[in-house]
């Protein structure tokens, strides 16, 4: 993973809640987020998961989109979804780093992008040497509130060589 990502919420929402958002800054050249998903993480309900840890985080480039996001994606998925794919297409740019299951389906199969999630920037990282145990990094975000599936967990965890 080098390059340029487009990043949503939850997978920076999910980093942060464990400390490690600073992966994502060394597997990818430029971590760039729609202004939808600014103002999701600012606005971050009661108490605000990650946002410390968000705001520490200068080098991630915060873009507004230049044409509207495709009013149909607006009707399936949230403003930060919708502006995560709208934006991928703008700037012409993969993968892109997503975990809610519709909106993944959507940027792969509708719109052709290459979608990765954050069980996905664990197994990378610890490949890289950046992360000691996937297992643990996932069960934390578990624990903070974060959904991932036990079908995700356990695909992480047979690529990381954790069971």
């Amino acid at each position: 993973m080098n390059g340029k990502v487009i990043c949503n919420t939850g997978p920076l929402i999910a980093l942060s809640m464990i400390d490690r958002i600073d992966i994502l800054r060394h597997l990818f050249e430029l971590v760039t987020i729609p202004e939808a998903v600014h103002k999701e993480i600012l606005e971050g309900g009661s108490i605000n998961t990650g946002l410390l840890n968000y705001r520490k985080a200068k080098w991630i480039k915060v873009v507004t989109l230049s044409k509207p996001v495709d009013p149909l994606l607006m009707t399936s998925l949230d403003s930060g979804e919708a502006a995560v794919i709208g934006l991928a297409r703008e700037l012409n740019a993969n993968p892109v780093l997503i975990d809610e299951r519709k909106a993944r389906k959507i940027a792969r199969t509708i719109y052709g992008l290459h979608v990765i999630g954050s069980a996905r920037v664990l197994v990378e990282a610890k490949r890289r040497g950046l992360l000691d145990n996937v297992g643990g990094a996932l069960q934390a975000m578990r624990d903070g509130g974060y959904w991932i599936s036990d079908s995700i967990v356990d695909a992480a965890l047979k690529q990381a060589g954790e069971i």
